[in-house]
């Protein structure tokens, strides 16, 4: 699938394929909330974050299932919507637009995973077993689990990411992760921990919190 291993490559593996009732952020532009070099934009970044990725020293690749509507459809970044855009450019020094129109829009796993990240200074790279959007074939604005063919096409993906930045470790966060991490990474210590969504905060936390000696913020109350 890739010839050879670069950003570059990867980036245009990523750019090239299409799959039926998923949106490939680094190809198409949505319609509502993307303008017209939003697809560009978000390759970019991803290009020039591999490309950093593979110089520095990485802890660990965090593996979620794959992007949502609110969040990694917009950004073209795993567990990132558009209110944690900015902090992950900055963890690896870059500089860029928010590629979508109107209000940043939040989701509900990204807080509780950046959350975290905001206190680990390792170099960490997100990512997700599909690196598209699957959605419904009702409503490009749902979130639907990858099937066996976009399973297939983003292990290879994530293959190749990890011989590229060569990681020390891996966290898979959920079930759909974890099975695909032990299976394409034997030789990687893979930490397992449970999904933040439906009711799986405590437990996420519980596993972030062991591994990274680092405890989730308490939340300030509001001055009224």
């Amino acid at each position: 699938m890739i010839d050879s291993n670069s950003a570059n490559d990867i980036v245009g593996v990523l750019q090239s394929y299409r799959f039926k009732n998923a949106f490939n952020p680094y190809q198409d532009v949505c319609e509502i909330h993307d303008h017209e070099k939003s697809a560009d934009i978000r390759a970019d970044i991803l290009r020039c974050m591999l490309e950093r990725a593979e110089a520095e020293v990485v802890d660990a690749i965090w593996i979620g299932r794959d992007l949502g509507y609110r969040g990694g459809r917009r950004t073209g970044l795993a567990l990132t919507d558009d209110i944690r855009f900015s902090n992950h450019l900055e963890r690896w020094k870059l500089e860029a637009v928010r590629p979508t129109n109107g209000p940043p829009v939040a989701e509900r796993t990204a807080p509780m995973v950046w959350d975290f990240l905001d206190q680990i200074p390792a170099n960490i790279f997100l990512w997700n077993v599909f690196p598209f959007h699957p959605h419904s074939p009702r409503d490009a604005f749902s979130n639907r689990t990858h099937n066996a063919e976009e399973r297939r096409f983003g292990e290879a993906i994530l293959k190749s990411i990890q011989e590229l930045i060569e990681p020390r470790r891996v966290i898979a966060i959920g079930n759909d992760a974890t099975k695909v991490a032990q299976q394409l990474f034997p030789e990687l210590n893979v930490h397992a921990v449970r999904h933040p969504s439906y009711g799986g905060q405590a437990e996420f936390a519980a596993g972030i919190e062991e591994i990274y000696s680092v405890s989730k913020p308490v939340k300030q109350p509001r001055l009224i």
